[in-house]
């Protein structure tokens, strides 16, 4: 499916309040039962499983079987990318509880975009690339530089097998809620699982949101000089 008609299906498909709350949980990156994404979008089972055989039908979800289970999760990082973007342009949810305000300042601060790292922590690292010439940017796109090379090597990302995958191996994705580009691809995504590996960064239960630890804190500070509250 190409990027244009990406862009038009989706943007029907979370014209439905239920199928946007569904597809914007699925943005974590992980595959779930139709009942958790129900309980995640506030709807019943039976209209959570009904929208998500129209977005399965129209390949921007997937579906995997284990014994008697459905796992569902987005279909590829292009749909994740023009998701993202949607949200980016889409007017803010008003806040209407306490536990409403926390759950949205916690996926400002940090999150997952499919399988990048997102929110301020996400602008704040891709800053961090650009002004320490790691990588470099242009009207065409995204670039890893010599210096950038030597940076994720240190930093033991395997660089050799990232670009292996098939798919873009660096891009820049709009973060909804900075309103500012992160970094997306193959290495954002190594970049993620690197941070998990290090245990600077852990899931939180039932959201995007991405928890900094102490230890990240400290070695995000030391590594990419930032402040982390």
């Amino acid at each position: 499916m190409s990027t244009k008609s990406n862009i038009a299906m989706i943007a029907s498909l979370v014209s439905e309040r239920s199928r946007a709350a569904i597809l914007t949980a699925l943005l974590d990156g992980r595959f779930h039962t139709a009942s958790e994404l129900a309980h995640m979008a506030g709807i019943k089972p039976q209209t959570a499983s009904f929208h998500l055989a129209k977005m399965t039908e129209a390949q921007v979800v997937t579906v995997e079987k284990q014994g008697r289970h459905r796992y569902f999760g987005i279909q590829d990082p292009e749909v994740a990318q023009v998701m993202e973007s949607l949200l980016s342009i889409a007017p803010p949810v008003p806040i209407k509880s306490f536990k409403h305000a926390s759950e949205n300042e916690a996926l400002r601060l940090a999150r997952t975009c499919y399988d990048h790292v997102a929110g301020q922590l996400g602008v704040q690292l891709m800053s961090f690339f650009i002004q320490k010439g790691i990588l470099s940017e242009d009207q065409d796109g995204l670039y890893i530089t010599e210096p950038g090379e030597t940076f994720f090597t240190d930093f033991q990302i395997d660089l050799t097998q990232t670009r292996q995958k098939r798919r873009s191996f660096s891009h820049k994705c709009l973060d909804w809620s900075e309103r500012r580009h992160h970094l997306a691809g193959a290495l954002g995504n190594a970049l993620l699982d690197r941070l998990f590996e290090l245990n600077w960064i852990e899931r939180l239960p039932t959201t995007r949101a991405i928890r900094i630890t102490a230890d990240g804190k400290r070695g995000i500070k030391e590594i990419f000089s930032i402040e982390v509250d």
